[in-house]
């Protein structure tokens, strides 16, 4: 009997994530996550608005083995809201690896590792500009006028701007 042969559709290509996958479950090894997926798909996991304030860093094992810790980082202003969900975070996770792999959760404000790993957008607002009040800067001019210095009286008239423009509280 002859045995049928084999073909492939890749013809002798392999995906980048056949490839990958080693070296991503080594890294993932190293920081204690077993199963990758919690990382690729951390937004499926726990869900959208969870994921945009947290990213996990960290699964710890105890002495006994019995029940991991999660750690995940944060910013200071999102960990009280963190601390609220950590329940639905713990069984959502749980879902993810099948069993129950984390018995606690715990949330950091830094990395433990230090800053370069834990990046968050710690970029203060944009500076909105505004455009001076005409009726502001032609007083502060009329106020400077006198000055005979060109640099000075230009620098009278915008710290007159500046000066007539705040708002008095």
């Amino acid at each position: 009997m002859k045995q049928p042969r084999h073909t492939s559709k890749t013809r002798g290509f392999s995906r980048a994530a056949v490839l990958l996958q080693p070296r991503i479950r080594a890294a993932s090894e190293d920081r204690g996550f077993a199963v990758t997926r919690l990382l690729t798909h951390w937004a499926e996991v726990v869900g959208e608005a969870t994921a945009q304030i947290a990213t996990p860093v960290n699964v710890s094992y105890g002495k006994g083995g019995m029940g991991a810790t999660l750690t995940l980082l944060t910013t200071g202003a999102q960990a009280p809201m963190l601390e609220m969900q950590k329940e639905q975070i713990r069984e959502k996770v749980n879902a993810c690896y099948g069993y129950r792999a984390i018995s606690r959760v715990r949330i950091t404000q830094t990395a433990p590792t230090g800053f370069a790993e834990g990046r968050v957008a710690f970029a203060p607002a944009p500076k909105t500009a505004h455009a001076p009040d005409p009726a502001v800067t032609s007083a502060a001019k009329a106020l400077s006028e006198d000055v005979k210095n060109e640099d000075l009286r230009a620098a009278l008239a915008a710290l007159g701007a500046n000066v007539l423009s705040k708002r008095k509280s």
